[in-house]
Protein backbone atom coordinates (compact mmCIF):
# COMPACT_ATOMS: atom_id res chain seq x y z
CA UNK A 1 0.00 0.00 0.00
CA UNK A 2 2.83 2.54 0.52
CA UNK A 3 4.57 1.15 -2.47
CA UNK A 4 1.25 2.49 -4.49
CA UNK A 5 0.90 5.46 -2.46
CA UNK A 6 4.77 6.66 -3.39
CA UNK A 7 4.43 6.06 -7.27
CA UNK A 8 1.25 7.78 -7.34
CA UNK A 9 3.22 10.51 -5.34
CA UNK A 10 5.73 10.39 -7.96
CA UNK A 11 3.27 10.73 -11.16
CA UNK A 12 1.58 14.09 -9.57
CA UNK A 13 2.19 17.18 -11.78
CA UNK A 14 4.61 19.37 -10.28
CA UNK A 15 3.19 23.13 -9.14
CA UNK A 16 6.13 25.31 -10.40
CA UNK A 17 5.80 27.41 -12.93
CA UNK A 18 7.41 26.55 -15.82
CA UNK A 19 11.04 27.11 -16.92
CA UNK A 20 12.06 30.09 -19.19
CA UNK A 21 14.48 28.52 -21.90
CA UNK A 22 17.32 30.63 -22.67
CA UNK A 23 17.22 32.57 -25.71
CA UNK A 24 21.09 32.18 -27.12
CA UNK A 25 19.89 33.87 -31.22
CA UNK A 26 19.66 37.67 -31.33
CA UNK A 27 16.39 37.73 -33.54
CA UNK A 28 14.98 35.21 -31.60
CA UNK A 29 15.32 37.14 -28.32
CA UNK A 30 14.69 40.15 -30.24
CA UNK A 31 11.23 38.84 -31.61
CA UNK A 32 10.41 37.41 -28.29
CA UNK A 33 11.04 40.24 -26.46
CA UNK A 34 8.86 42.49 -28.84
CA UNK A 35 5.91 40.04 -28.18
CA UNK A 36 6.13 40.28 -25.09
CA UNK A 37 5.86 43.76 -24.79
CA UNK A 38 2.79 43.82 -27.20
CA UNK A 39 1.09 41.14 -24.82
CA UNK A 40 2.21 42.95 -21.60
CA UNK A 41 0.75 46.27 -23.00
CA UNK A 42 -2.12 45.08 -24.42
CA UNK A 43 -3.15 41.74 -22.93
CA UNK A 44 -4.50 40.65 -25.89
CA UNK A 45 -2.78 38.23 -28.71
CA UNK A 46 -1.24 39.42 -31.69
CA UNK A 47 -2.86 39.78 -34.73
CA UNK A 48 -0.83 37.66 -37.06
CA UNK A 49 2.40 36.10 -36.36
CA UNK A 50 5.27 37.68 -36.54
CA UNK A 51 7.40 37.99 -40.19
CA UNK A 52 10.85 37.10 -39.63
CA UNK A 53 13.21 39.43 -39.69
CA UNK A 54 15.30 39.79 -43.14
CA UNK A 55 18.30 41.90 -42.34
CA UNK A 56 21.76 42.29 -44.14
CA UNK A 57 22.97 41.68 -41.08
CA UNK A 58 21.49 38.58 -40.29
CA UNK A 59 22.02 37.05 -43.80
CA UNK A 60 25.62 37.71 -43.56
CA UNK A 61 25.61 35.90 -40.06
CA UNK A 62 23.92 33.18 -41.66
CA UNK A 63 26.76 32.61 -44.27
CA UNK A 64 29.50 32.99 -42.01
CA UNK A 65 27.98 30.91 -39.71
CA UNK A 66 27.31 27.58 -42.19
CA UNK A 67 30.16 26.02 -41.01
CA UNK A 68 29.00 26.15 -37.72
CA UNK A 69 26.39 23.91 -35.91
CA UNK A 70 23.09 25.98 -36.44
CA UNK A 71 20.60 26.52 -33.63
CA UNK A 72 18.32 23.91 -34.36
CA UNK A 73 20.48 20.77 -35.47
CA UNK A 74 19.43 18.57 -37.83
CA UNK A 75 18.50 15.62 -35.76
CA UNK A 76 18.55 11.70 -37.05
CA UNK A 77 14.88 10.83 -37.45
CA UNK A 78 13.75 7.67 -35.49
CA UNK A 79 13.09 5.11 -37.49
CA UNK A 80 9.19 3.46 -37.47
CA UNK A 81 10.19 0.51 -36.44
CA UNK A 82 11.52 0.09 -33.18
CA UNK A 83 12.08 -3.36 -32.93
CA UNK A 84 13.78 -5.90 -35.68
CA UNK A 85 10.99 -7.70 -37.13
CA UNK A 86 11.12 -11.68 -36.85
CA UNK A 87 11.60 -13.75 -39.82
CA UNK A 88 8.66 -16.68 -41.44
CA UNK A 89 11.66 -19.47 -40.58
CA UNK A 90 12.25 -17.85 -36.43
CA UNK A 91 8.30 -17.49 -36.26
CA UNK A 92 8.09 -21.24 -37.26
CA UNK A 93 11.06 -22.29 -35.13
CA UNK A 94 9.76 -20.42 -31.88
CA UNK A 95 6.65 -21.98 -32.10
CA UNK A 96 8.43 -25.18 -32.64
CA UNK A 97 10.47 -24.77 -29.91
CA UNK A 98 7.35 -23.64 -26.95
CA UNK A 99 5.50 -26.51 -28.43
CA UNK A 100 8.54 -28.74 -27.65
CA UNK A 101 8.93 -26.92 -24.60
CA UNK A 102 5.68 -26.94 -22.82
CA UNK A 103 5.43 -30.81 -24.04
CA UNK A 104 8.34 -31.78 -22.16
CA UNK A 105 7.20 -30.12 -19.18
CA UNK A 106 3.83 -31.59 -19.44
CA UNK A 107 6.18 -35.06 -19.77
CA UNK A 108 8.34 -34.19 -16.89
CA UNK A 109 5.18 -33.41 -14.49
CA UNK A 110 3.97 -36.68 -15.39
CA UNK A 111 6.87 -39.09 -14.86
CA UNK A 112 7.54 -36.85 -11.46
CA UNK A 113 3.79 -37.24 -10.38
CA UNK A 114 4.13 -41.36 -11.24
CA UNK A 115 7.37 -41.59 -9.72
CA UNK A 116 6.37 -39.72 -6.17
CA UNK A 117 2.91 -41.47 -6.12
CA UNK A 118 4.64 -44.92 -6.23
CA UNK A 119 6.61 -43.67 -3.36
CA UNK A 120 9.46 -44.08 -5.68
CA UNK A 121 10.80 -40.55 -4.77
CA UNK A 122 10.62 -37.12 -3.53
CA UNK A 123 10.00 -33.71 -5.66
CA UNK A 124 13.29 -31.97 -4.61
CA UNK A 125 12.39 -28.56 -6.36
CA UNK A 126 10.67 -26.58 -3.15
CA UNK A 127 8.96 -24.62 -5.65
CA UNK A 128 7.02 -27.49 -7.07
CA UNK A 129 6.76 -29.80 -3.62
CA UNK A 130 3.54 -28.67 -2.57
CA UNK A 131 1.84 -29.55 -6.12
CA UNK A 132 3.50 -32.92 -6.31
CA UNK A 133 0.49 -35.00 -4.88
CA UNK A 134 -2.25 -33.23 -7.12
CA UNK A 135 -3.02 -32.40 -11.07
CA UNK A 136 -1.71 -29.00 -10.07
CA UNK A 137 1.69 -30.19 -11.30
CA UNK A 138 0.43 -30.14 -14.50
CA UNK A 139 -0.03 -26.64 -14.36
CA UNK A 140 2.64 -25.24 -12.13
CA UNK A 141 5.44 -26.99 -14.67
CA UNK A 142 3.97 -24.61 -17.62
CA UNK A 143 5.42 -21.65 -16.03
CA UNK A 144 8.98 -21.94 -16.35
CA UNK A 145 8.44 -22.66 -20.16
CA UNK A 146 6.17 -19.86 -20.32
CA UNK A 147 8.87 -17.62 -19.14
CA UNK A 148 11.49 -19.22 -21.38
CA UNK A 149 9.18 -18.32 -24.64
CA UNK A 150 8.46 -14.24 -23.06
CA UNK A 151 12.62 -14.48 -23.04
CA UNK A 152 13.35 -16.40 -26.32
CA UNK A 153 10.69 -14.08 -28.09
CA UNK A 154 12.47 -10.85 -26.43
CA UNK A 155 15.75 -11.83 -27.59
CA UNK A 156 14.70 -12.81 -31.04
CA UNK A 157 13.51 -8.83 -31.59
CA UNK A 158 16.18 -7.40 -29.19
CA UNK A 159 18.08 -4.73 -31.30
CA UNK A 160 21.26 -6.34 -29.75
CA UNK A 161 22.76 -8.62 -32.77
CA UNK A 162 24.25 -10.92 -30.23
CA UNK A 163 21.25 -11.55 -28.60
CA UNK A 164 19.30 -11.75 -31.77
CA UNK A 165 21.79 -15.16 -32.69
CA UNK A 166 20.62 -16.67 -29.69
CA UNK A 167 17.14 -15.95 -29.32
CA UNK A 168 16.94 -19.92 -29.48
CA UNK A 169 19.39 -20.99 -26.46
CA UNK A 170 16.70 -20.28 -23.62
CA UNK A 171 13.70 -22.15 -24.52
CA UNK A 172 15.66 -24.97 -25.80
CA UNK A 173 17.78 -24.61 -22.67
CA UNK A 174 14.95 -25.10 -20.80
CA UNK A 175 12.90 -27.95 -22.91
CA UNK A 176 16.51 -29.99 -22.80
CA UNK A 177 16.16 -29.31 -18.80
CA UNK A 178 12.40 -30.81 -18.51
CA UNK A 179 13.00 -33.75 -20.73
CA UNK A 180 15.98 -35.07 -19.10
CA UNK A 181 14.43 -34.89 -15.69
CA UNK A 182 11.16 -36.72 -16.70
CA UNK A 183 13.33 -38.83 -18.22
CA UNK A 184 14.98 -39.61 -14.83
CA UNK A 185 11.93 -39.79 -13.16
CA UNK A 186 10.52 -42.30 -15.94
CA UNK A 187 13.38 -44.69 -15.31
CA UNK A 188 13.22 -44.55 -12.04
CA UNK A 189 10.28 -46.52 -11.59
CA UNK A 190 10.48 -49.81 -12.35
Amino acid sequence: MLLSAALFLLWLPKTDRPKTVPVDLPVVAEATSAASEKTSSSNKLPDSPLPKSSSPSEAASTASSSSHASAFPAAPVKSAIERPVPTRRQKTIWYTLMATGHGAAAFDAWATRRAVSGNYGTETNPLLRPFSHSNAMYAATQVSPAIMDFLGHRMMTSRNSTLRRLWWVPQLAGASFSFSAGMHNYNVVP
